[in-house]
């Protein structure tokens, strides 16, 4: 579906994010579309690598409004699951989602925003931004990169240990990302795993119920003027799922620390140390996809856009929403963005009265 128009609030992104903003515009009883760049829904999830499961259950794995169905035989649903949810959800509440639509720009227009888009323009009172991070990978400056001979792929181009079997493979990144790839690949590969430091994994009784907790946490102590409690992060960086849990007592994920360059044919250490290499994952990360709100101006010191809860400060027409706890404590969760999404659109509907 495509077009363009006017309407009162114009969101951008039709993934997780996207979804519950429009569940609590609907609520509202606010005029809406969502526009999303994909062909199909599901969000980024249609795109993750096979062996990808959530970290916490399905019943602390949903959107507003709607539970997400158990997964048979599965304690931790896949991503293909996840798909299926966001599908059903989209269309139990009829959200109005245009896709594919890719926004090029949003504009100040005198009292509107004019929304630029590959399939013509909107014209609307206010901006909701859910387009996550999935869609610019970060990749960082090492030394000798351009000169590595071998397969180079971030995160979101892996698919399966299948693709690298037999092959020497390095993988970087000590975050989830990249200890659940490290653990895909730690049976049929040569691998060498990475990390910045040495890596931490929470207990293994932790899964997203208790980080979604100790965001939430936080966040009240902060606004109450306590002490920063660290969040997630006090607890550690690494959920160890079934699958992370069984390689790492196996003895098969261990980690090296970060080396210092790369050659032609792989990475060496300060020492002199090498490991050679046919392919180099980076699990290194991502940052927020807002090209489309540069026309605006917001950023500020180091890229960064100020917000006050989801709300743009330089441009309160605009709020952004599922970028990490600066838009909404653990708002880049399936369990974590319903609250944002609620309090983004009740701000919205105020502007608009």
């Amino acid at each position: 579906m495509s077009g363009g128009g006017g309407t009162q609030v114009v969101v951008v992104g039709g993934g997780q994010a996207g979804l519950a903003t429009g569940y609590h515009l609907r609520r509202l009883g606010l005029d809406f579309v969502i526009l999303d760049a994909q062909s199909t829904p599901g969000g980024a999830w249609q795109h993750a690598w096979d062996s990808l499961h959530l970290f916490s259950p399905a019943a602390y794995s949903s959107l507003p409004g709607r539970p997400m169905p158990v997964q048979a035989g599965q304690t931790y649903p896949d991503a293909g699951h996840v798909v299926g949810y966001l599908t059903e959800y989209e269309r139990r509440y009829d959200l109005p989602v245009h896709r594919p639509v890719r926004v090029a720009g949003v504009h100040r227009d005198g009292e509107f925003l004019r929304v630029e888009t590959d399939s013509g323009l909107w014209r609307t009172r206010a901006v909701i931004s859910a387009t996550g991070t999935w869609w610019r990978p970060f990749l960082p400056a090492v030394p000798g990169r351009e000169d590595f001979s071998g397969r180079q792929l971030h995160t979101v181009e892996y698919r399966s240990p299948r693709d690298f079997a037999g092959h020497r493979v390095v993988v970087v990144g000590g975050g989830n990302s990249g200890a659940q790839i490290a653990a895909d690949l730690a049976y049929d590969t040569v691998l060498t795993w990475v990390t910045q430091r040495p890596p931490r994994f929470l207990a293994d009784d932790i899964d997203g119920r208790a980080l979604f907790d100790a965001a939430t946490a936080r966040r009240r102590a902060l606004e109450a003027g306590r002490t920063d409690t660290g969040g997630v992060a006090s607890l550690g960086d690494i959920v160890a799922v079934p699958p992370v849990r069984e390689a790492r007592d196996a003895g098969r994920l261990k980690a090296a620390p970060m080396f210092v360059r790369l050659d032609r044919d792989g990475v060496l250490w300060a020492d002199g140390t090498r490991a050679p290499a046919d392919a180099i994952i980076w699990c290194t990360g991502f940052r927020p996809a807002l090209s489309h709100l540069a026309p605006l101006g917001l950023r500020g010191v180091r890229g960064h856009i100020a917000t006050e809860g989801t709300r743009a400060v330089d441009e309160p027409r605009v709020h952004l929403l599922g970028y990490g706890d600066w838009t909404g404590p653990a708002s880049a969760t399936l369990i974590g963005v319903g609250r944002p999404a609620r309090e983004a659109a009740r701000d919205i509907a105020g502007l608009l009265a």
